[in-house]
């Protein structure tokens, strides 16, 4: 831990346990909701389906109202670190297969028991024990291709989608998204004060501005959305168990703690606060029970976002406060979708110019945590070989299905197991081996 404590470069100018002025909390919180993408999974992920739009608002009531819960329980009780929690884009790709393939209620059983298994290895201790095995080089590698993959995303909003698309690098998609990236980026590096710790909600306030001059905004979003809407109980039928479908999300699942426990450390890093074991405990058992109660209720599981982490970095505002307000804004958006529905106004264009200094800072401190692990052979070779088959093996994977192709088409999951295994199989095997001969 000594090691993750000299990462960041910059003090916190706001520590964790620091209470701000209520305003300031407010806005704060306000940031936080808008670098996070709670609610632009369970849009995307709709839209991508094809569900009716009495699932669709579901869906999203779903999981704003978990991802509200989980991260109030979190920032109040359980990890107590100032982490926003919500849907996990690694799961985006496997519902929209489940999806359209009519498998919904299968997808929720195969969350709903991931997630008990996860839980019980949480509170019976047994993941906290597995903290030796995340060392620096495990947690910067993932946090760094937690970085890269959000760069994918980034740059397809930023850009206007893929060559080919009408509005791709168009002069109104670039109007927004360049000015949005400048102003967080110039306001984060050389703003002072207010300016500095609320760049990204002057940049988004900026650009939804834009947006409305160039006629980038649809006002429609909010009137097709009611005023109050309750999640429904077990939306896509009773729970259905397939073995397949539970294999791929709990493979999927496994990556996500192992992501979640690199932004733990990273934020401990930063907010030099130690990430102990039972800090471990508890902030997998609380996202467990909430993917468990997302299940339950049509939603996707729930993990700790990294973006929010480069947020902390960029504006030196470390405390837990403002997250606590975000969880509780997240709770009136899922029971109040007009309200939700507000942040939907937010063009693409401007979603990724907000993304795009984040995911840079997501990239620099997976290398800076990198670069002060130990430098030896075995450590070099478990960073290049995990980075190298995460960025290269998902372009081989296009036409595989199955566990295999979910597996082998995330860049997260390569690099998380790549890293792991060969930190057992060269490190910590060995090491314990060697102990055995010399006792």
């Amino acid at each position: 831990m000594e090691e993750m404590q000299k990462v960041s470069s910059q003090e916190m100018k706001i520590g964790l346990e620091e209470k701000l002025p209520a305003w300031k909390t407010f806005f704060y919180a306000l940031q936080h909701i808008c670098v996070s993408n709670v609610w632009l999974d369970p849009i995307f992920v709709a839209a991508m389906i094809g569900l009716p739009l009495s699932q669709s608002a579901n869906i999203v009531n779903a999981i704003f109202i978990t991802a509200g819960i989980v991260t109030l329980t979190q920032a109040t009780k359980l990890v107590k670190l100032p982490i926003i929690q919500g849907p996990s884009a690694a799961f985006d790709s496997i519902m929209i297969s489940s999806g359209k393939a009519n498998g919904l209620a299968a997808a929720s059983g195969g969350i709903f028991l991931s997630s008990i298994i996860v839980f019980l290895l949480s509170v019976t201790g047994i993941i906290g024990r597995l903290r030796v095995i995340f060392t620096p080089v495990i947690s910067g590698t993932v946090i760094f291709l937690v970085g890269i993959s959000l760069s994918g995303f980034t740059l397809y909003e930023f850009l206007g989608g893929s060559p080919g698309d009408k509005s791709f690098a168009s002069s109104s998609t670039l109007l927004l998204s360049i000015p949005t990236s400048i102003i967080v980026i110039l306001l984060s590096l050389f703003g002072k004060g207010m300016w500095k710790s609320y760049s990204f909600l002057i940049a988004l306030v900026i650009g939804d501005i834009l947006a409305v001059i160039l006629g980038k905004t649809n006002f429609s979003l909010i009137d097709s959305k009611p005023w109050i809407g309750l999640p429904q109980l077990l939306p896509y039928g009773n729970l259905t168990f397939d073995w397949n479908t539970f294999l791929t999300f709990f493979v999927a699942y496994v990556v996500a703690v192992i992501e979640a426990m690199g932004v733990y450390q990273a934020a401990g890093a930063m907010l030099k606060t130690e990430i102990d074991a039972k800090r471990i405990r508890n902030g997998f058992a609380g996202e467990s029970a909430g993917s468990f109660l997302s299940s339950l209720i049509g939603g996707f599981p729930t993990t700790a976002y990294a973006q929010n982490v480069g947020l902390l970095k960029l504006t030196g505002v470390g405390s837990r406060y403002p997250v606590m307000v975000a969880g509780a804004i997240f709770l009136l958006f899922g029971f109040f979708p007009k309200i939700g529905a507000l942040l939907a106004l937010t063009p693409d264009a401007v979603v990724g110019g907000i993304f795009l200094p984040a995911a840079a800072t997501l990239v620099s401190t997976g290398i800076s945590i990198l670069a002060r692990a130990e430098h030896s052979e075995k450590n070099f070779l478990i960073m290049g070989l995990s980075i190298l088959l995460a960025i290269s093996l998902p372009n081989y994977a296009t036409n595989l299905k199955g566990i295999l192709g979910t597996f082998l088409s995330n860049s997260i999951l390569i690099g998380a197991f790549s890293s792991v295994l060969l930190q057992l199989l060269l490190v910590n095997i060995p090491n314990k081996l060697k102990r055995g001969t010399q006792k």
